[in-house]
C-alpha cells in the first residue's frame, strides 16, 4: 500500500515562499498526484493536479503563483508555493488519484 508524506510546511510571511514536498513509499509515475487544501471551517479544495504525462492544472486563485511538479525516479511531487498570502493559510495534503491514498497534511501559516 503506497503511503504519502508530506513535508516543507511551516510559517511564513505575506509575499514568503515554501516548497511542500510529498514523498511515495512506492511507485507514483503511473497515478495523477494532486495537492488539495483544508482552512479552518472549509471545505477540502484542489489547489493544483499534475497527471502522468506532467499536465497540470490550478486553482485560479493560485496560477501564476503556485507551481506543481513531479520527479518520478525519487517518488516525490512538490508544490513550489510563492507570493503567499494570508488566505493560503490551510493544511495542506497530497492525494494520490489511482489509489484514493491522501496523505496526513502539512500546516501552511502565511502571516500578514
Amino acid at each position: 500500500q503506497v503511503q504519502l508524506v508530506e513535508s516543507g510546511g511551516g510559517l511564513v510571511q505575506a509575499g514568503g515562499s515554501l516548497r511542500l514536498s510529498c514523498s511515495a513509499s512506492g511507485s507514483f509515475s503511473m497515478s495523477t498526484m494532486g495537492w488539495y487544501r483544508q482552512a479552518p471551517g472549509k471545505q477540502r479544495e484542489l489547489v493544483a493536479s499534475i497527471t502522468s504525462r506532467g499536465t497540470t492544472n490550478y486553482q485560479d486563485s493560485v496560477k501564476g503563483r503556485f507551481t506543481i511538479s513531479r520527479d518520478n525516479a525519487k517518488n516525490t511531487v512538490y508544490l513550489e508555493m510563492n507570493s503567499l498570502k494570508p488566505e493560503d493559510t490551510a493544511i495542506y495534503y497530497c492525494y494520490r488519484m489511482l489509489t484514493n491514498t491522501w496523505g496526513q497534511g502539512t500546516q501552511v501559516a502565511v502571516s500578514s
